[in-house]
């Protein structure tokens, strides 16, 4: 999509800022992925990653932007014997997930608001 946009739109001074637009209607669509604990789920094919093609993924950033990075660096590190198991038990992990959920998708719902209400704003100012 990104090589495509960049054939698409050329080099004028306007290019970036159609690029950028594009990119961000072609994202807002994509089904958001969802932090979940598997031991709640018996459904194994809940946990693949559809755009990869992979039966078993797991996704994490650093443990200082985010809790749930935090919490899946803990629990990653426990499953490979570096650390000692976490005293959590996996409906309490579950709730976590939840939490963290919830308010990435409020995150979300604001920064998209607040994108339309400068969008707005600028086609006020120039009209």
């Amino acid at each position: 999509l990104q090589k495509s946009l960049n054939e698409t739109f050329g080099a004028d001074k306007y290019s970036e800022a159609r690029k950028e637009v594009l990119t961000n209607m072609f994202s807002r669509p994509m089904q958001m992925a969802l932090y979940f604990c598997t031991g709640v789920l018996e459904d194994e094919t809940l946990f693949r990653h559809y755009a990869l093609n992979v039966p078993f993924y797991t996704h994490f950033t650093s443990p200082i932007r985010r809790y749930a990075d935090i919490i899946v660096h803990r629990l990653l590190s426990a499953s490979l014997g570096a650390s000692s198991p976490i005293k959590m038990e996996k409906e309490a992990i579950q709730r976590q997930a939840d939490h963290c959920n919830d308010r990435k998708m409020a995150s979300k719902r604001v920064q998209e608001l607040s994108a339309d209400l400068f969008f707005a704003v600028f086609v006020r100012v120039r009209a």
